[in-house]
């Protein structure tokens, strides 16, 4: 009976990194894109690039938290909706040929 909570809670353990770690592996290659198609300084300049750069830094700190304070439980989930929040608001973008200047 009491299993059940036990074997959701190692689940949600074991695929955290590796989702955290997928975003990671996405939002760099979208970087290397963005930065091949408008250069580098579109990495600062834009709003995907900023938040391209959010989602990896949250990323790092997850991690980080995660080796040297793995009781921080609230911090993790933080790290985890701002990177959820970032992919949602880079979703959301419109297309670089449907911008309208």
């Amino acid at each position: 009976m009491g299993l059940a909570p036990l074997l959701v809670e190692e689940v949600k353990n074991t695929l955290s990194p590796l989702l955290i770690g997928f975003a990671a592996f996405c939002a760099l290659v979208q970087g290397m894109v963005l930065v091949q198609a408008e250069g580098l300084r579109s990495l600062w300049r834009d709003l995907r690039g900023q938040l391209l750069l959010l989602v990896v830094g949250m990323v790092v700190v997850f991690f980080v938290v995660r080796q040297y304070q793995p009781d921080a439980a609230r911090w993790l989930l933080f790290n985890y909706l701002v990177v959820a929040l970032c992919g949602l608001v880079l979703i959301l973008q419109p297309l670089p040929e449907q911008r309208s200047e």
